[in-house]
């Protein structure tokens, strides 16, 4: 259920919706927008409610969402959510890129990597320090030693920062060293992970599970909303489909499917799902074309000793060309990209 305020009204009768939303045992969650404030009324089952609640000063209108993400949802909030960290805003008609090695392998390629990638335009530097594989004997990553170099790239770069978090009970060490905790494809189901990271106070970077339909991806971010964490930026990243030319579908059509149906921003991760250097930057394109408010694109300066998924890995100077043909795809499609250094154009 949704209560509609009048335009302009007071904050005690914002207040007073508020707690008698707890009081019919529902969870309130305020959203303020420009003009309105639009309080989401979680749970209780209370019939009378919806009458008892249009009766109090202050409310324009009380309606119930059919769709079981509410928090999610646009008749929730209809206005794109823009999340800002350190300076740089995601979502809305903003474009930014999300660049660095896929998986945090030294000091040297850290910053190597992301002196380039801030250079060419990227506003967002990404690292993993913990990784999950497919094969228990491949390279995992060096945990902690990993996250504090990220913090100090991102410290020196001057560049927020994101990083995967896959235990519930690393959300709390993790958030003390990354701007952005990323929850990837195969945990977009592990609810106590989601549960825990709506508890933190960073944003959270979701990717859509390798089969999940939209509606189950939405309901994954209603588990991190529903804690109070309202800064939710999903990722598309690829589906499997029944091909074999690529690791995975990149599913473009999610882009506007989701943005119908939500106010969160949405990225897609073309390196993901082509497994291929040589599609990225066919499918970057595609995905900002589409509407999507960023790419998370994975650069390695020497893909033939990553020690994780360097086919896929696009060279720092080809990331510097597709970086100015995001731009010119941005600005076709009436959008503005963020230069490293925080101007916008």
């Amino acid at each position: 259920m949704v209560v509609v305020m009048k335009s302009g009204s007071a904050a005690a009768d914002v207040q007073r919706v508020v707690e008698r939303v707890s009081e019919l045992g529902y969870t309130p969650h305020v959203s303020r927008g420009q003009f309105r404030t639009v309080i989401g009324a979680v749970g209780g089952k209370d019939p009378q409610s919806r009458e008892q609640l249009e009766q109090l000063p202050g409310v324009d209108n009380v309606m119930g969402i059919a769709l079981p993400y509410k928090l999610a949802s646009r008749e929730f909030h209809e206005a794109d959510t823009i999340i800002e960290v350190k300076g740089v805003r995601l979502g809305g008609p903003h474009v930014n890129v999300i660049a660095g090695p896929c998986a945090i392998e030294s000091r040297e390629l850290l910053f190597e990597v992301g002196a380039a990638v801030k250079k060419a335009g990227a506003a967002v530097l990404r690292g993993g320090a913990f990784k999950p594989r497919t094969s228990p004997y491949s390279f995992m990553g060096l945990g902690v030693d990993g996250l504090k170099m990220l913090k100090e790239a991102g410290d020196q770069l001057t560049m927020p920062t994101v990083t995967e978090v896959m235990d519930p009970r690393d959300v709390e060490e993790v958030a003390q060293y990354a701007d952005i905790l990323q929850i990837g494809a195969r945990n977009m189901s592990n609810y106590n992970l989601l549960m825990e990271a709506g508890k933190a106070k960073r944003p959270v970077l979701l990717k859509r599970g390798l089969s999940a339909t939209l509606d189950e991806f939405l309901m994954s971010a209603e588990y991190i909303l529903s804690e109070g964490n309202d800064q939710v930026i999903l990722c598309e990243r690829g589906i499997r489909s029944f091909g074999g030319e690529a690791r995975f579908m990149l599913d473009v059509s999610a882009v506007p499917l989701i943005q119908e149906r939500s106010h969160l921003p949405i990225f897609i991760d073309p390196s993901h799902a082509a497994g291929r250097r040589d599609l990225v930057p066919a499918l970057t394109l595609a995905g900002i074309a589409a509407g999507a408010s960023g790419a998370l694109i994975e650069v390695h300066s020497c893909p033939d000793r990553a020690l994780c998924d360097g086919p896929q890995a696009v060279l720092p100077k080809n990331f510097e060309r597709l970086m100015e043909q995001v731009r010119q795809i941005a600005r076709v499609v009436g959008r503005k990209t963020t230069d490293w250094n925080g101007s916008s154009e």
